[in-house]
């Protein structure tokens, strides 16, 4: 056989369209960003089809053409040059590197830029006018997108990761790969068909019903030589886009008829399970009065919707200040994003002790500003935190502890950031001095992602609903392009059909 030459490369964010937090250039750059060939070997989450690929290509005797590789992390539009700009210089890399029997792309999915509502898309459409109709074009993608009509009719499939927490992105680049090799071997010909699911919901593979919804799906791919692969989109509710909404996906050998029937019916049980895959919530006093009367430590608490990774500030003090007002001790906050506190840490040095304002000042609904004496326990110029094989930046960053009017220590220490990233390992507190597991209450700002890291010290999780800083009711969000009809805007969408 011909040995082949396929084209990677990868552009993603998360964009959260209430989030006023504009990502340019720069936020990319800071975050990940890549330029041909400098990938490092492990994967940063939509990125993980270049450092695989390399493998597959290598033990396949196959010429890999890398581009470059961004990704943001999550936060309001991206801006109209930053978009455009990476958007052309992936794309004149492809021009460079033609002919090419394959694109495969990273993308995260949910994407939207001042101009475009559908940047992958329009990097697809575009890419397979450059490769025209025979050429294989797939991605690997988040399951928090936006599954448009754009993208489906230029790519070829799209594999989804199918943990949330994303434990599985490498997994999920590997079946990737395993089908762009079988096509190009002429092993296997990928037929993808979808299915609309009319709703929105929050489906964490962590607890029932999803985490069976989900071994299932890898049941039906190991059993049915049909099934190539099975991914649920569940969507992202703080995208205000036309197409935003939860849709299954059948990428089958040649069948659409028996890809379409099994999307369905997969679609179809994760409708009739609406409402129930968010895991149980609580209010910010409620899961401080469980903090407080639990007997066994540390006691997680999950800022649920003041998540970075959802594209939110990440500098909600609700909770720190129930905390405080209930006599917490114990209590490590990690973090809150606030640049200017953080500058100001770093000015006075460790050990320093100042007045101190910080938190909550990005939105409305994320509390009220802290001030305090704080003591500056801990400065570090570019702190960062593990994400399974990853690594993502924090810092620079300053652990403070909190004191009272005499100047003693009250027993809450928080954490201030400059770079946005939700809390994914416990490894966010060991790098800035904090033990974790020797707490007795660990503030997360996560909606799921910290689980697999934390559950393992955790004597007890609870989901907090504190303010409102991410749009987290898709039946009252303010949303102007979202369709009407799709639950639960509507109590039963496919109710409506004539």
């Amino acid at each position: 056989m011909t040995a082949r030459r396929i084209f990677v490369a990868a552009m993603a964010t998360e964009t959260n369209t209430f989030s006023p937090i504009v990502i340019d250039r720069r936020a990319f750059e800071e975050s990940f960003y890549a330029a041909p060939g400098t990938h490092p070997d492990t994967a940063t989450l939509c990125t993980a089809p270049i450092p695989v690929g390399r493998r597959v290509c290598a033990a396949e005797g196959w010429t890999l053409i890398e581009g470059t590789a961004a990704w943001a992390d999550p936060a309001g539009l991206v801006s109209g040059p930053a978009h455009i700009s990476l958007r052309d210089e992936i794309l004149d890399q492809l021009r460079a590197a033609l002919p090419v029997d394959a694109v495969v792309l990273g993308l995260h999915g949910a994407m939207v830029a001042q101009g475009c509502n559908d940047p992958e898309g329009d990097l697809l459409a575009r890419v397979r006018d450059i490769v025209g109709p025979d050429v294989l074009v797939c991605a690997e993608l988040d399951p928090h997108s936006h599954l448009t009509a754009k993208r489906v009719a230029a790519a070829d499939f799209f594999v989804v990761f199918k943990e949330f927490p994303h434990t599985d992105f490498v997994d999920r680049a590997v079946d990737l790969w395993r089908i762009v090799v079988d096509t190009l071997k002429g092993k296997v010909r990928p037929v993808m068909t979808t299915y609309d699911c009319r709703m929105i919901d929050v489906f964490p593979t962590s607890r029932e019903p999803m985490r069976s919804f989900v071994d299932q799906m890898m049941r039906i791919e190991a059993t049915d030589p049909k099934v190539l692969s099975l991914s649920a989109i569940h969507g992202f509710m703080a995208g205000d886009v036309p197409e935003m909404g939860t849709r299954m996906i059948a990428v089958t050998d040649g069948d659409a008829v028996h890809g379409a029937a099994l999307a369905e019916r997969l679609g179809q049980e994760l409708f009739a399970n609406r409402g129930r895959h968010m895991m149980p919530v609580l209010t910010d006093a409620e899961a401080v009065k469980q903090a407080m009367t639990a007997d066994a430590f540390p006691v997680v608490i999950a800022d649920m919707w003041d998540n970075p990774g959802g594209g939110t500030a990440g500098d909600a003090t609700v909770v720190c200040k129930a905390l405080m007002a209930a006599g917490a001790t114990g209590v490590a906050i990690g973090t809150i994003w606030d640049p200017v506190a953080v500058s100001l840490c770093m000015a006075a040095g460790t050990g320093a002790v100042m007045p101190l304002r910080f938190g909550a000042k990005s939105a409305p609904d994320t509390g009220e500003p802290v001030d305090a004496m704080v003591r500056v326990e801990t400065v570090l110029p570019d702190a960062a935190m593990a994400f399974g094989e990853s690594v993502v930046p924090f810092g620079p960053a300053a652990r403070i502890a909190l004191l009272d009017a005499q100047g003693q220590d009250i027993g809450v220490q928080v954490i201030l950031n400059t770079v946005r990233a939700q809390s994914y390992d416990p490894s966010l507190f060991s790098v800035m001095g904090i033990d974790p597991a020797a707490q007795r209450v660990l503030v997360v700002k996560s909606t799921n992602h910290f689980y697999a890291a934390f559950q393992p010290i955790a004597a007890q999780i609870l989901y907090c609903s504190a303010g409102k800083p991410y749009p987290n009711d898709p039946a009252t969000n303010a949303y102007r392009f979202v369709r009407t009809d799709i639950w639960p805007r509507v109590a039963d969408p496919f109710a409506q059909e004539v």
